[in-house]
């Protein structure tokens, strides 16, 4: 996957960094709080009723502030194989999400994190 950003209009959420649409960005967002929401950790069956949900279009999206007059927040509608290889996969490459073989289980990483530095290191080798 390829991260293309501009340094002087960074946007403010690691999400409109890394994803191309609003609709990704906020399937991304509402797995990350699931995820934290679990313990940090849920199991591929826990996944996959994540992934039903967004399929069905049963999953709401409480994070969006609702108006005055607005009774009701969003459902969420994501097709159940795009959300495996749009998100989740790219997610899971990048070191933003990690899955275990052993327990199989995902969970938040921080290997994005050292990712970046690492980045970060072999540009300063490159202009010294």
């Amino acid at each position: 996957m390829v991260i293309l950003f501009d340094q002087f209009n960074m946007p403010d959420s690691i999400y409109k960094v890394i994803f191309a649409t609003d609709q990704q960005e906020t399937v991304a967002r509402l797995l990350i709080n699931h995820i934290k929401e679990a313990g940090g950790e849920i199991g591929k069956t826990e996944m996959s009723m994540f992934a039903i949900k967004l399929h069905e279009g049963t999953l709401v999206d409480t994070t969006v502030r609702i108006g005055p007059f607005k009774k009701e927040s969003p459902q969420i509608s994501y097709n159940k194989r795009q959300f495996y290889d749009r998100i989740l996969t790219p997610m899971k490459s990048m070191g933003l999400v990690d899955y275990d073989l052993y327990k199989k289980t995902y969970r938040i990483s921080d290997k994005f994190n050292r990712l970046m530095i690492r980045i970060g290191l072999l540009w300063l080798r490159e202009i010294r």
